[in-house]
């Protein structure tokens, strides 16, 4: 049993449009629609998109995707009607076990009960699996997708902050952590970061600090000057010390911020970048030099990808970018 690492040949990519007026109240009524459209697009051009939505949008949610020149006969809409859109938390874990892909369905609690409603998003993973035809093995314990990073060889990072709250699994300590995520993940090493970036509503997610690009390459995020520096010196120190990888420093963007938003710093991270089959999908702020050093950096990583980017400052807004709202199906190795 193993979790695939996210470079690996994939079945498709899973979105959840944004259904609730609610989040991006500073935007016009339909500025999100045309992003996840965006995004929804630009993934269709090479491979499958699996979007959760509510049944009566399915018809609008086609007419925008077609409008930003998505390709129809890669877009998949399945009636799992959402509260939020992050679906790497709240949507199914692809795991790979004995040659098979199968679903994993965990508890989905809001990131520790902070964010309500939760109700809808909490019976999204178990709709995935069973839209796919797979076999889904369901758990009472919290673990969002965010949360945890693989190499596809069994080492899996994560940090204290999320999986140690005990607003996740309070009945659980490292080692029971540990544990859990060698039996259903196939983990047999963990690696352990500390804290999380400034602003990250989740309390400290992994795919906002650092990424495996292949097995035994790691890109972390640098502050060198913002509110991040320090956090980041010390979880670059407990990397070192733990995962025996070569790590690459990827600076962050200048610090994001939105006059009067509820977030004074936005958790702005160019790590937190999609893979599929034939592309990288690049957050990028606004932040010409930036977001081009940065791009240039991940590309150094992927030759065989087209590395694009997504301007993600207002979707980070509401607390992440493209790889916070994604989930990879990956496909069975087939032969092997």
């Amino acid at each position: 049993m193993r979790l695939p690492a996210e470079w690996e040949q994939q079945s498709g990519t899973w979105l959840s449009w944004p259904a609730r007026e609610t989040h991006w109240d500073h935007l016009a009524p339909d500025a999100m629609q045309r992003k996840w459209a965006e995004i929804a697009s630009a993934i269709s051009q090479s491979q499958m998109v699996f979007l959760n939505t509510h049944e009566e949008m399915e018809g609008s949610v086609r007419l925008m995707i077609r409008e930003l020149g998505g390709n129809m006969s890669n877009i998949s809409l399945f009636a799992h009607p959402n509260d939020d859109v992050w679906c790497r938390d709240h949507g199914a874990i692809f795991i790979e076990d004995q040659g098979e892909i199968m679903a994993t369905d965990w508890r989905f609690n809001g990131w520790g009960e902070r964010f309500s409603p939760w109700e809808l998003d909490d019976n999204v993973a178990s709709q995935m699996a069973k839209s796919q035809g797979l076999a889904c093995r369901t758990y009472a314990e919290v673990l969002e997708g965010g949360a945890i990073e693989s190499n596809g060889q069994g080492t899996i990072m994560t940090t204290e902050a999320v999986l140690l709250n005990p607003n996740r699994n309070p009945h659980l300590d490292k080692a029971g952590v540990e544990a859990m995520l060698q039996e259903r993940l196939g983990a047999d090493h963990v690696i352990w970061l500390k804290d999380g970036i400034v602003g990250d509503d989740t309390g400290g997610h992994i795919d906002d600090i650092a990424r495996f690009v292949n097995t035994d390459t790691i890109l972390i995020s640098q502050d060198d000057s913002g509110p991040n520096r320090d956090t980041l010196a010390e979880n670059r120190r407990l990397l070192q010390e733990q995962s025996g990888a070569s790590i690459i420093d990827l600076p962050m963007p200048s610090a994001c911020e939105i006059p009067g938003w509820r977030l004074p710093t936005l958790p702005a991270s160019y790590v937190n970048f999609l893979i599929t089959n034939e592309t990288v999908l690049v957050p990028t702020f606004r932040q010409k030099k930036n977001d081009n050093a940065a791009m240039g950096v991940i590309a150094e990583h992927f030759p065989a990808r087209d590395v694009i980017g997504i301007d993600a400052l207002d979707i980070v807004a509401e607390g992440g970018a493209i790889h916070c709202i994604s989930m990879q199906q990956p496909l069975a190795r087939l032969g092997e």
